[in-house]
Formats: structure tokens, sequence, C-alpha cells
């Protein structure tokens, strides 16, 4: 038995997520504190939190760890917001992860197995010394 979503929650949920995209950690924050789920995820497994981190957004991610938001909530492909943030190079968000509790060896690919992949020797120095 399937449900039909109510447009008026879809036209939410996508404002929500264009949100964490552009990075307006005010207007998020106001939301979740509002209701909206910091753990909200799209149709991909994506959260919030992945969403802000992925287009570097670092204090949009602090605001979402400072509401409950899963710091290590992995999306459908098992990637994870902190292994997001080092493929794009993002140190900004990544420090806001860490400080927010993120697993640098959670995920497939972690953290860990990312910054090995591109060579950032001093995310795997910092990885180790947190």
């Amino acid at each position: 038995m399937s449900e039909t979503p109510d447009p008026e929650v879809v036209e939410l949920a996508s404002k929500v997520f264009d949100l964490a995209r552009t990075g307006d950690s005010a207007a998020l924050a106001a939301y979740v504190d509002a209701g909206v789920p910091a753990n909200l995820t799209n149709d991909r497994g994506d959260s919030l939190v992945m969403l802000a981190a992925y287009h570097g957004h670092a204090a949009a991610v602090t605001a979402l760890l400072e509401r409950g938001a899963d710091a290590d909530r992995a999306n459908d492909r098992g990637q994870t917001p902190l292994a997001g943030a080092v493929f794009k190079g993002e140190d900004a968000v990544i420090r806001a992860l860490l400080a927010g509790g993120a697993n640098p060896e959670s995920g497939t690919p972690s953290a860990v197995d990312t910054a090995r992949i591109f060579g950032r020797t001093e995310l795997l120095e910092l990885f180790t010394t947190r």
C-alpha cells in the first residue's frame, strides 16, 4: 500500500534541501528548530549534512550538527559527509565535521581512504591526532 506524498511536504523538503546546498545556515536552523528532522534525507539517502558538506558550507554543517544531525550518516552509496568533504577539498567543512564527532573511518570509501587516494597526508595526520 503506497501513499502519495503530500505535495506541500514535498515542496517543503525540496526547499530545505536547497537551503543545505546553498548553505543558508540561519534558515536551516530555523526549519530544524521548527520541527524538520535534522537527519532528513532525499531519495538518494543524502542528508542535509551531506548536502551542506559537499557544497562547502561549514556554518550550515555546524548548525545542523548542533541540532542533532548525525555527522556520520552515510547515503545510499555508503558515502559519508566527511569523505565527501575530503573529496571536494573542503577543509573548513572537514574541521566542522570532526568537531561534530565525525569518524574518519566510517563509510565506503572512508575519509581516511579518500585522503589516501588524493594524497592528502596532512588530513591523514589530522585524523590520527584527533
